[in-house]
């Protein structure tokens, strides 16, 4: 695709040879699903047995995709980003929590990341899974309007409880919190809660984002049922329009449950039902501020067409780009140079915490066709660009 984001010479400008390199040889491996398997296999293995795998892992693929261990880890990346006007996320990444002592531990940790980028400029918007925060039986529980016990309902005040706790302080200091997709199975729970929090705090500006994946076939459905429901009307919706993260495992799971899947047959489906969406979103601006979290070029550039003829500013604060660090940095990278709000989510966490992170990113660059190809391309350019201006 020849536009703006062929740009390599900006997209790379912050990566060495060595990064380059290093990147070449992930996404070789990630474009073959063979390969990917194995890897996973073996690094699942390998830690399980606790062989001393960790710092082939952090100096590699952990290196590539995520800022650091802690926050301090990240403070280095975040500045050289923001220098090329690219703002941070940070993402506390650990995920499969199953007790209450972990939720709240996972609880006290997304307030301290609040605390920590409080008047940063550079870090606008703060990050949660939801099922860090609670069971993820609750929330399916929830999800299928089943009645909970007396013990199940007093844990899920405490769920409630967490997540209000967590977009007051955000509400207090100012910062945008994008509220994570998950499974089907336990999503309609995550919306019914992330509206709630949007009635309590988007009054006079938006401040909570829930994700919608619009791979699924009803979420465009559900975005016009909530624009129409006039119980909620006095309120600024923040949507996170994402393509989906779960494709595969949804389609097994309907399939095992017989039932259909709620995921679109085809890519070009997904593909439509996104720019649907997006054209919903821009219909209704004056309430919807919107992040748009793609890495698909095409959607991004229908964006910037949209914005160009309804004469609407390339840093309007109602409309942000935002990709995965290390994926995509030829669109986050040209887009923050034409003066679109970037930002780059910046996964950290101690190295095995991450793995399912990881596992999912080269499992999911695997399943989407022609992006790892883009990338690999991208990064060939790139080196071959360097070596000619060397030469």
């Amino acid at each position: 695709m020849n536009s703006i984001f062929s740009n390599t010479k900006e997209a790379f400008s912050l990566k060495s040879n060595f990064e380059l390199s290093r990147a070449q040889f992930l996404f070789k491996i990630i474009e073959n699903k063979t390969l990917v398997k194995i890897f996973t296999f073996l690094t699942k293995i390998a830690l399980k047995i606790y062989l001393p795998v960790t710092p082939i892992i952090k100096m590699s693929v952990f290196n590539h995709f995520c800022g650091g261990i802690s926050e301090l880890d990240c403070i280095p990346i975040i500045k050289k980003m923001y220098q090329k006007k690219v703002s941070s996320v940070l993402d506390f990444s650990t995920e499969a929590f199953n007790s209450e002592e972990e939720f709240d531990n996972c609880y006290d940790k997304k307030l301290s990341i609040i605390e920590f980028v409080k008047n940063r400029t550079e870090i606008p918007f703060t990050v949660f899974k939801p099922t860090c925060l609670g069971s993820i039986d609750l929330f399916k529980k929830k999800t299928n309007g089943e009645t909970l016990n007396e013990d199940e309902n007093i844990l899920w005040n405490k769920v409630v409880l967490r997540f209000e706790r967590v977009c007051q302080k955000a509400f207090e200091n100012d910062i945008k919190v994008l509220i994570d997709a998950e499974e089907v199975f336990i999503q309609k729970a995550i919306d019914d809660l992330a509206i709630l929090m949007m009635l309590k705090f988007n009054k006079k500006k938006p401040i909570v984002f829930n994700t919608v994946q619009m791979y699924r076939w009803d979420r465009l459905e559900y975005l016009k049922i909530l624009l129409n429901d006039k119980n909620i009307n006095d309120i600024t919706f923040g949507f996170k329009l994402v393509r989906g993260a779960y494709m595969e495992k949804e389609r097994l799971t309907a399939k095992s449950l017989n039932i259909k899947s709620p995921i679109c047959e085809s890519k070009l489906e997904t593909d439509v039902n996104f720019d649907s969406g997006l054209d919903f979103v821009f219909e209704n601006l004056n309430r919807i501020s919107l992040v748009c979290g793609s890495h698909n070029e095409e959607s991004v550039i229908k964006i910037m067409n949209i914005m160009k003829e309804m004469n609407i500013d390339n840093n309007d604060q109602k409309i942000w780009f935002g990709q995965l660090y290390g994926m995509s940095d030829n669109i986050t990278y040209n887009l923050a140079d034409k003066g679109y709000n970037t930002f780059k989510i910046l996964p950290f966490g101690p190295v095995r915490n991450l793995m399912p992170y990881l596992i999912r990113r080269a499992e999911e660059n695997t399943s989407v066709k022609g992006q790892t190809g883009r990338e690999l391309q991208l990064i060939i350019n790139e080196k071959r660009r360097r070596y000619l201006e060397k030469s």
